[in-house]
């Protein structure tokens, strides 16, 4: 992935994953990457990737069930 230079780097991977819950690559109810898995493909910090899912969160995408994962939630009907 080539990063833009002013844009942080966990709101450009948020992009990529909202763009993937959007067009349904996951799904609603899928489990989400966890913070390795998001590290690992994009090559960010612990921090950063826990930044992504903290948002994804926030936004109403996902979330997080204790001990298991993060995942989808059911998109609202437009």
């Amino acid at each position: 992935m080539e990063w833009e230079p002013d844009v942080p780097r966990w709101k450009q991977v948020y992009a990529v994953i909202e763009e993937r819950i959007s067009d349904g690559t996951y799904a609603p109810g899928a489990q989400l990457p966890g913070v390795l898995a998001i590290q690992g493909e994009f090559g960010i910090a612990q921090m950063t990737a826990r930044r992504v899912l903290t948002e994804l969160r926030a936004a109403g995408l996902a979330q997080m069930q204790p001990g298991i994962g993060t995942f989808v939630t059911e998109l609202p009907k437009e």
